[in-house]
């Protein structure tokens, strides 16, 4: 089990175990209950209005892990996909969570899944292939084909009506008004690893394979089907940030902004974390600081929802909060074989952590107020 040590700024109010490597974590959009997955293809829901104890949706099977999981933007649905090549859909909805229906095959590695922010539409991956679903019919919306290679990433713009794919040579982005038409192509020269909106939908962030970030500003013309609007706005040439030790596994984005109107994007490589900051002149783009406090890979970072303060979780057994993202202020060590994977209330009044041997965390802030920024 996780071990805290000494007087904490964040103390734990719950504890649970999995039988394996935590692989995901995530909370319902009202910050009432979680839901947990595992490297041996569980899957648990905990209720923390109550005093029961988490429920087990998936068992164990010890031969097919559970790598991605998410709730749907009302609370209604709760999605999971891994290795077996199904996307389990249970509706949460009543008293007892119903396991509404499985989808995909077992042939392809589902691996990323995403809902839309807006809708109850479920994009998943399915080797070169992303199908989305639509819970209103209870069908497939449509069938996209990248190409180029499997579908590294999946996300939503905020809008939720833009569908965004990362892989092999770019990001593609198709609109959800019109699923035939044409993406709009982020070309990069290696592969796209990780996707990220900002919270404003300004600007997409691609972490790529070739150890850089691709940095776009986003113009609503620029998935326009109308050709006059496309040429009259031509897309500005991103900025690109290089110099990581590794290719970038993690990207988020701030939900608070700095003074000039936009937010902080966080990015982890290997034991690096880099936080990058716009710059009021346009000629000067993004200035990136280096955060050190990880000496091996980094698992997950997220920003506490409403704030600056940015938490990090890595295989070195080292939980660690950085306030206004630029100083380490509690660093948490514990757990035996390192942190897999984190998640914050989207209150922001609690952060969930897994570990790699299966242990479950919930933690709190133990002092008065709520301002971490």
């Amino acid at each position: 089990m996780i071990k805290l040590g000494g007087q904490q700024s964040f103390q734990p109010t719950w504890t649970g175990q999995l039988s394996d490597y935590v692989t995901v974590i995530t909370y319902a959009p009202d910050g009432k209950s979680f839901a947990a997955s595992s490297a041996a293809g569980e899957v648990i829901w905990w209720q923390q209005n109550s005093n029961l104890e988490p429920l087990t949706l998936l068992p164990a099977n010890n031969s097919c892990s559970v790598d991605c999981l998410a709730f749907s933007q009302d609370g209604q649905f709760l999605a999971a996909g891994g290795q077996s090549g199904q996307v389990h859909i249970w509706r949460l909805d009543s008293p007892d969570p119903e396991l509404l229906l499985t989808l995909g095959n077992s042939t392809d590695w589902i691996d990323r899944l995403a809902w839309s922010p807006t809708q109850n539409l479920l994009a998943f991956s399915l080797g070169k292939y992303v199908q989305v679903w639509e819970a209103t019919s209870g069908e497939i919306a449509t069938t996209l084909n990248f190409h180029d290679s499997s579908a590294l990433d999946i996300t939503w713009h905020p809008d939720g009506n833009r569908l965004t794919v990362g892989g092999y040579q770019g990001v593609k982005i198709w609109t959800a008004n019109d699923w035939d038409d044409d993406p709009y192509l982020l070309t990069i020269p290696s592969a796209s690893m990780a996707v990220a909106w900002s919270p404003d939908g300004k600007y997409i962030a691609s972490g790529n394979l070739d150890r850089t970030i691709t940095v776009l500003e986003w113009n609503e013309s620029y998935t326009s089907s109308d050709a006059a609007a496309i040429a009259s706005d031509t897309p500005l040439a991103p900025w690109v940030m290089r110099g990581f030790p590794s290719k970038i596994r993690q990207l988020v984005w701030s939900t608070v902004f700095t003074a000039i109107g936009a937010p902080l994007l966080a990015a982890a490589s290997a034991e690096g974390l880099v936080v990058w900051e716009k710059q009021e002149d346009e000629a000067q783009g993004w200035e990136g600081r280096v955060l050190p406090g990880h000496e091996e890979p980094i698992q997950a970072i997220q920003f506490q929802p409403n704030s600056l303060l940015l938490a990090s979780a890595a295989s070195d057994s080292r939980l660690c909060f950085w306030q206004k993202a630029k100083r380490l202020s509690q660093s948490i060590n514990g757990a035996p074989d390192g942190f897999s994977c984190l998640a914050w209330q989207p209150q922001g009044h609690q952060l969930a952590v897994g570990s790699q041997n299966g242990d479950l965390l919930v933690l709190a802030k133990t002092t008065r107020g709520q301002g971490f920024g």
